[in-house]
């Protein structure tokens, strides 16, 4: 199993120490409650003559290189408006979350940042995050029921604080090489698709010499690969109260049995290949014909060469029995460190990213699906080659993406006892079940 995520009593004294430490360095030396008040007053008119002259910079993580260069153009907006001056910086994904633990147990969390609903409890139940609450409140530009009630819940701690801003939202389409369609004599994936369409285009697509496989996914791409199946045969991952696994449910053995016996008919590439290579990878290296993929891919694949000469994209297929074509959606939030030295700064830079404005030219320059109601039209403009209609298409019957405070420990756990389903070691049943006990004790423990 990976490392379990959580702070230790060792970390969480660490942070604390750190966050009184903060606060003691700000105030400097003993005062009397008006030198205090006043001190307070000094200070931020200091930072603000820093902020106008080239002073502080706010730090702000994301992972996604592909989204950095439309940030940078918004935030740039932000500090032409405001004088306050941001610095992206990029840690991948799978260093980002570590990053991230180490700067909280440490108390140096960037001043802004991305949050994701996997990670979200462990930070705001050890007081990691800014509260936003009052001050959504009594802002004048942010408008939360614009955005989707799903998403700002997953942000809003035991329903009461708000830790987060939605950022954006995702669906999941259907990618397919049109080259090889038309080799093989298929027709494009369409509307009236269904997962056995999938499966037989699947097959004619593989080529017997191991040159070209009919599409692939792995474990551990499940909002964007096989969660989709599972929901749409009649599955889950967990309950809507999140006390119980899905696992053991027959739809979502159904979904998963659906897409391993593709595999072990040799439709999509062996395991050890798709372990060393993301689907995206071997898509763009013109060696698998289908891939399903979330909007938030668009940056990379759209401005990939191969993909611009030869590909598209269509709704994912729907289930022939059930009817359902859902697409498993979800949102990032931005978020601030609860100890960042310039938290009227971080908060302003939250609000205008937040903001119509903001959610609007992220839309417009596609960087991803904007979070803020309305803000999308432009957005399947900002490819005219491709059809990103069909990732708003998928939004007609969504389902937010299955988490619960302990998101990590049984999503880890679920994406390393599938391998034994992926390579065949074990019957997908069996890994099902063992999932879903597996599951159920952690679940309990929350």
């Amino acid at each position: 199993m990976k490392r379990k995520w959580g702070f230790t009593a060792a970390a969480i004294a660490i942070a604390a120490t750190a966050l009184v430490g903060c606060s003691s360095q700000q105030a400097g030396k003993e005062t009397t409650t008006a030198g205090k008040e006043e001190t307070k007053q000094a200070e931020e008119t200091t930072k603000a003559a820093e902020n106008a002259g080239g002073g502080k910079t706010l730090t702000v993580a994301i992972w996604d290189k592909n989204q950095e260069p439309g940030l940078t153009e918004i935030m740039s907006d932000f500090t032409k408006a405001t004088g306050i001056k941001t610095q992206i910086q990029i840690t991948p994904w799978e260093q980002y979350w570590t990053m991230l633990e180490a700067g909280a147990t440490g108390g140096s969390l960037p001043d802004v940042f991305w949050m994701h609903s996997n990670e979200i409890s462990k930070y705001a139940q050890y007081d990691m995050l800014l509260d936003l609450t009052d001050k959504i409140k009594d802002s004048k530009t942010l408008e939360m029921d614009k955005f989707p009630k799903e998403i700002v819940d997953i942000y809003k701690w035991e329903g009461k604080k708000q830790l987060a801003v939605p950022k954006d939202i995702d669906t999941i389409a259907l990618w397919y090489n049109k080259t090889m369609f038309d080799e093989a004599g298929i027709s494009y994936p369409d509307a009236t698709w269904t997962w056995d369409t999938f499966a037989d285009a699947a097959k004619k697509l593989t080529k017997s010499d191991g040159s070209q496989y009919g599409f692939t996914v792995k474990p551990t791409n499940d909002q964007a690969g096989w969660c989709n199946i599972v929901y749409d045969m009649g599955g889950y991952v967990i309950s809507d109260d999140k006390k119980s696994s899905g696992f053991g449910q027959e739809g979502t053995i159904k979904g998963l049995t659906f897409l391993t016996d593709l595999m072990k008919k040799g439709y999509a590439p062996p395991y050890e290949v798709v372990a060393e290579n993301a689907d995206e990878a071997l898509f763009e290296a013109g060696k698998v014909a289908m891939i399903t993929q979330g909007s938030w891919m668009l940056p990379e694949l759209c401005n990939n060469d191969y993909v611009k000469a030869n590909c598209d994209i269509a709704v994912l297929p729907k289930d022939a029995a059930s009817g359902k074509r859902i697409s498993i959606y979800n949102g990032l939030g931005w978020a601030a460190s609860a100890n960042t030295s310039m938290p009227e700064e971080a908060w302003k830079l939250i609000e205008y990213m937040g903001s119509k404005e903001a959610q609007q030219k992220q839309s417009d320059l596609g960087v991803v699906i904007s979070a803020y109601e309305g803000t999308t039209d432009n957005w399947v403009k900002a490819y005219p080659a491709f059809n990103l209609k069909a990732y708003l298409d998928m939004k007609e019957d969504i389902v937010i993406r299955p988490y619960s405070k302990s998101t990590m420990v049984w999503t880890n756990m679920i994406h390393d006892k599938l391998i034994d389903a992926w390579n065949g070691n074990k019957t997908t049943e069996e890994v099902c079940k063992d999932i879903e006990k597996e599951m159920n004790s952690m679940l309990a423990s929350e």
